[in-house]
């Protein structure tokens, strides 16, 4: 788990430490002390704490104008003990929609196992979202994840969707590809 980094070829339009509106504006990293871990195994010294000790995230991209987010995650998402939709929802998604970011883009791929708790947080975020004609889409998701994803109905409140091929696109075209798709299945 230590070698998958955050995706970074986008860095040189967008890099969350240096803009001034992201939660993790002024991070400082190590490139080479590694002491965040999943599962006992180190992970990459890229991948930013917001509170969860079993789930790390970065935001890859964000776009002021257009109202979106793209955030990568990697570890295990767990409710039930460590409550990380608390968290996530309080110590970044809150920060990001006060700056008017409504539209979320999860990349989930390394999101390695699910535990459920309550689905107050999930509403909250969905409610708030869905009053700007916003969105959540968490993108390929394990089917495993999906499974305890689904079976606690978290996917009214965030859509699941596949698109393993997300890396090629640029960031307005990946928005663009899965905002158009959601406007598609909502006519």
């Amino acid at each position: 788990m230590h070698d998958i980094e955050p995706f970074y070829n986008w860095r040189h339009i967008y890099i969350a430490e240096e803009d001034k509106r992201s939660p993790f504006y002024g991070q400082v990293y190590s490139e080479f002390e590694y002491s965040q871990t999943v599962y006992n195994y180190y992970i990459h010294p890229q991948w930013d704490v917001f509170g969860s000790r079993t789930l790390y995230l970065k935001i890859i991209y964000v776009d002021y104008e257009l109202n979106f987010a793209i955030i990568e995650m990697i570890g295990e998402w767990n409710d039930a003990i460590e409550n990380d939709i608390m968290e996530l929802k309080r110590e970044v998604i809150d920060k990001l929609l006060t700056e008017d970011i409504f539209k979320f883009i999860l990349i989930t791929e390394n999101v390695l196992n699910f535990h459920s708790s309550d689905k107050e947080y999930y509403q909250e975020w969905y409610d708030e979202v869905s009053e700007e004609n916003g969105w959540i889409v968490a993108l390929n998701m394990p089917e495993p994840t999906q499974y305890d994803f689904k079976k606690k109905k978290l996917n009214y409140f965030i859509e699941l969707m596949e698109l393993p091929e997300w890396r090629v696109f640029k960031p307005y075209h990946l928005f663009k590809k899965i905002d158009d798709e959601l406007m598609k299945r909502l006519s």
